[in-house]
């Protein structure tokens, strides 16, 4: 599957706001709102995640088509990431260990604005690194004797 790489942009800026919001309130029940935008690209994919329907129904339609797509691999990767991270993040601010839920969320947000900034997504690189050694890992194994 494909998808619109404005839209992972899209996405990142919008998780971008709303983490510094977290950081700003220490908002646990935002942050698990936030954990919950993650899981759902994660489970269903990014086309489904609910800031990829916004983008789809109001922004891209005033774009027109995307002069490239990407595979929906890595950036449903990198939701994973995010998700981890916000789920952290959100254990600690509800137990109160607020240094905690501050570091997990500051992880999340700097993947998140190096994405809707500069378009370099974090986790899609990780994924991709991760592909190249088990390929390497697989290759070398199947070398005969």
């Amino acid at each position: 599957m494909q998808v619109d790489p404005r839209g992972q942009r899209w996405a990142a800026a919008i998780t971008t706001v709303v983490l510094i919001a977290v950081l700003v309130t220490g908002s646990w029940v935002l942050l698990a709102v936030q954990a919950a935008v993650f899981a759902i690209a994660t489970v269903c994919g990014v086309r489904y995640a609910p800031y990829g329907l916004i983008y789809q129904a109001l922004i891209r339609p005033r774009l027109g088509p995307s002069g490239e797509l990407e595979d929906a691999a890595p950036p449903r990767v990198a939701q994973g990431v995010g998700f981890g991270f916000a789920l952290v993040g959100t254990v600690g601010y509800a137990l109160e260990l607020t240094w905690l839920g501050i570091g997990a969320t500051a992880f999340a947000l700097g993947a998140a604005f190096l994405n809707a900034v500069f378009g370099f997504c974090l986790g899609c690189e990780m994924y991709l690194l991760i592909r190249r050694i088990t390929k390497k890992i697989r290759s070398d194994r199947e070398v005969p004797a």
